[in-house]
């Protein structure tokens, strides 16, 4: 089985990204899209020219830095792409390979993998190393980044 790497122009974010081909019949489609160093200082923050934190984008986000060798991340994309489709419309979710991008997981200090890095709308980023379930990813989502907390039932 022959698989390659293509680069092409991603239609939603217009930049160039890598995915890896796999044979016909076994494309996954996916709702995160990936981030890179150019990409984040478009999209997020350039980070190279302000010093306060000033989100530029037009819906809160996850910022999912991850490695393709790392286990835990490996058990956190599949809930990812769920939330994605979940929150479409509402919340982007991207994902930073640290590999690749070096440059921007320096600028923000990732030490370990998964860390996630949450930006609300208005306010600070809050940033959380380590894989979390589901259930505490729609926690911070819902009361965090879209301001409508959950209903506790009694």
């Amino acid at each position: 089985m022959i698989s390659s790497r293509l680069a092409f122009q991603c239609n939603k974010c217009h930049y160039l990204c890598n995915q890896r081909l796999l044979p016909l019949g076994k494309q996954k489609s996916t709702m995160t899209q990936i981030l890179t160093t150019d990409g984040f200082k478009k999209e997020v923050l350039d980070y190279t020219t302000q010093s306060e934190w000033n989100y530029q984008g037009t819906l809160p986000a996850i910022i999912d830095f991850y490695a393709d060798w790392c286990g835990p991340c490996k058990m956190v994309a599949p809930i990812l792409e769920e939330l994605a489709k979940e929150y479409e419309g509402r919340l982007i979710i991207y994902k930073v390979d640290t590999e690749k991008e070096q440059e921007l997981s320096a600028a923000f200090g990732i030490r370990s993998i998964p860390t996630f890095l949450f930006i609300p709308m208005e306010g600070k980023p809050m940033m959380q190393p380590g894989a979390l379930s589901k259930s505490m990813f729609k926690q911070v989502i819902d009361e965090q980044l879209l301001g409508t907390p959950i209903s506790v039932k009694e």
